[in-house]
């Protein structure tokens, strides 16, 4: 293929994203389409950035989650043009586990997860290369099990495919994944820092969550 600029479609898995990269710091109400810009450079023309997340179910312990993450939706969905989101589910439930110094020998716990996304990001990384509506897919995720459809985009469609690790270096980037990438890129925090949203979202109540 020839060089640059390539049109480059962005697929992040959001909640690796927000545990890897942006949880514990002040860069929460961010920008991702003027972030990955800063990632990518001027020969990567961004078409759009796909960003899969799921709803969070509110707990006892932070009662006003919801809130925050439907502020923070809502203000991508007005503000970014570029930006499709698309749902998975998020499941919290009471199970018994192991435990490790017995006894008692088990415990109950909360388990939370977040299911969906990752199938979700794999057909459209697949189905987007089908219809050609990129040169360049970008990964935004340490999940291993995104392989496959990497392989297969650069099997039968020989798209490039870059990397972006959450979390990179403190992170070690999949080896199964950066197999299929023909680039890697890391996440600076002066890149988190100077791709923030407007506050409010200008004709808007939409305003950065207190404590953001």
């Amino acid at each position: 293929m020839a060089k640059g600029p390539y049109r480059t479609i962005v697929y992040v898995d959001g909640f690796n994203f927000y545990y890897g990269a942006v949880r514990g710091t002040p860069w929460k109400w961010l920008d991702p389409a003027a972030l990955f810009r800063k990632v990518l450079g001027q020969q990567n023309v961004l078409v759009k950035v796909k960003y899969f997340t799921a709803r969070i179910q509110p707990s006892p312990s932070d009662p006003t989650v919801q809130d925050r993450q439907d502020a923070y939706l809502r203000a991508l969905k007005t503000h970014c043009s570029l930006i499709e989101l698309y749902y998975g589910h998020f499941l919290r439930h009471r199970i018994s586990m192991e435990h490790a110094n017995p006894p008692p020998p088990s415990v109950d716990v909360w388990k939370n997860e977040e299911k969906g996304s990752d199938v979700n990001l794999a057909l459209h990384v697949l189905n987007d290369a089908w219809q050609n509506a990129y040169d360049c897919a970008v990964i935004v995720s340490n999940d291993s099990d995104l392989a496959e459809s990497l392989r297969l985009v650069k099997a039968q469609n020989q798209k490039i495919i870059g990397l972006v690790t959450p979390g990179a270096p403190r992170r070690k980037t999949s080896r199964q994944l950066s197999r299929h990438a023909d680039f890697v890129r890391p996440i600076r925090s002066w890149m988190l820092r100077t791709s923030q949203l407007p506050n409010p979202i200008p004709g808007t109540t939409i305003h950065k969550p207190a404590g953001w």
